[in-house]
């Protein structure tokens, strides 16, 4: 238990630390050779990529639409009811998010415009490993439906059968995703952002994923010939503030419900009650060994900090410091807190908000800054599958009237080819009306 009050400013920054990222210089040379080999070698680099690291018999990289709905068609009834829910639920989300189009006359025959349209090729990444992940399938197939992105392009690590999950192609058959391509790690982001023969090039990738996929977005997002991510990643975390009246057993699955997610998550309890704590961390230990994924989940809370504050506002200022993924909040009336929280990913209120409700079914999106960036990054949603663009149409009476004010400022600028511009119009209205 770490007293925060007590505390020097390196040691709360130690306390806030995140586990180390995986950036090594060797870690860069590495996927910088993989985009390289992808590059030069195209399909057949990928495909070598993945038969060495994922299924050694690997015939193609295309799942097809007939395979896809195969796959589907195994998913249990439940599967397939609770997918449903979580389908509509985000569906309606995203759709509240629709943005409206503005048309504003900003001075008389001046006419300004903003207009949305989606993007034309979007790029899934969905990781492989321990466990299927149709909930992200979800959280990137949906906003992209939604935005009317026509062109869905998702990646996933096949198994050692040369397949993927069933609940993973469900969700690509529920969004109409009929693009679905073999491949994982650097290879599969080099394929989307830099495209190949099979895998024609996307505009943005979206999509968690391990240090080589993370490392891989980042380096296809500085090339001039590479594509757009969604946002930088790091490994999983969650906050959780608390006071005397939460209950502990809930804080603490809250805790390893992160935890679970892999060695490198982290969880924090910021509270301002030592019992609170202390039965929390009782919590803790008698739950972990209810864990299925208990090694994962014990070296998680490894990284985990429990943190004592002197006042609620003062937990409230560490939360903001830390910037959580996500933040839960149990405390006497949460909402009212809600004004003065001002960095987190997704925020869950009050004691019956689990942050399982917003990973799977709630509606909003999982797909959040982590590491810090919730600072200055936000949670994914429809904007992020469309790019606004603006339109400007100027009458003669309209030019006429705010030609000096430009050729003013072009002037002040010293650029006389906008000036130039302007003024040639000018003289040829004013010839009109002379004419």
């Amino acid at each position: 238990m770490l007293n925060w009050n007590t505390l020097s400013d390196a040691e709360r920054l130690d306390a806030l630390a995140r586990p180390v990222m995986k950036n090594s210089v060797a870690l860069k040379q590495t996927v910088s050779d993989i985009l390289a080999d992808v590059e030069q070698r195209g399909d057949e680099a990928v495909l070598d990529y993945t038969r060495r690291f994922d299924c050694p018999t690997l015939p193609a990289l295309r799942l097809t639409v007939e395979q896809r709905d195969a796959l589907a068609a195994r998913v249990s009834q439940d599967v397939e009811k609770a997918i449903d829910t979580a389908f509509a639920n985000i569906k309606a989300f995203h759709e509240a998010q629709t943005p409206q189009d503005i048309r504003l006359t900003t001075s008389p025959g001046v006419v300004c415009e903003q207009r949305f349209v989606a993007l034309e090729a979007v790029g899934l990444y969905i990781p492989g490993g321990s466990a299927p992940l149709p909930s992200t399938a979800l959280m990137l197939g949906v906003p992209a439906v939604v935005a009317d992105v026509p062109r869905k392009v998702l990646c996933t690590p096949p198994g050692k059968d040369g397949l993927i999950a069933p609940e993973i192609a469900f969700v690509a058959k529920r969004c109409g995703i009929d693009e679905i391509y073999l491949c994982g790690g650097a290879q599969a982001i080099a394929a989307m952002a830099l495209g190949t023969d099979i895998i024609a090039q996307v505009d943005k990738i979206f999509g968690p994923g391990n240090s080589f996929v993370t490392e891989a977005k980042q380096q296809v997002s500085q090339r001039a010939d590479g594509a757009a991510i969604d946002m930088p990643a790091g490994p999983s975390e969650v906050l959780v503030l608390a006071d005397e009246a939460a209950s502990a057993a809930f804080v603490a699955s809250d805790l390893l419900s992160q935890a679970e997610h892999g060695a490198d998550s982290q969880a924090i309890l910021v509270s301002n009650s030592e019992s609170l704590i202390t039965a929390v961390k009782a919590e803790v230990e008698t739950q972990l060994t209810q864990l299925s994924r208990n090694a994962i989940a014990v070296a998680a809370m490894d990284n985990a900090r429990y943190i004592l504050t002197t006042s609620l506002d003062e937990a409230v200022a560490v939360s903001n410091a830390y910037a959580p993924e996500h933040l839960i909040v149990q405390t006497e009336d949460a909402r009212d807190l809600l004004p003065v929280l001002k960095n987190a990913g997704s925020v869950f209120l009050g004691a019956w908000s689990p942050e399982s409700a917003g990973d799977y079914a709630s509606g909003t999106n999982h797909v959040l800054p982590t590491y810090g960036y919730a600072k200055n990054y936000s949670s994914l949603g429809l904007l992020d599958f469309m790019r606004r663009y603006t339109v400007q149409e100027l009458s003669p009476q309209g030019l006429q009237s705010l030609g000096p004010a430009i050729m003013t400022l072009a002037a002040a600028e010293g650029l006389d080819a906008h000036e130039k511009a302007v003024a040639l119009r000018m003289q040829a209205l004013k010839d009109d009306q002379n004419g």
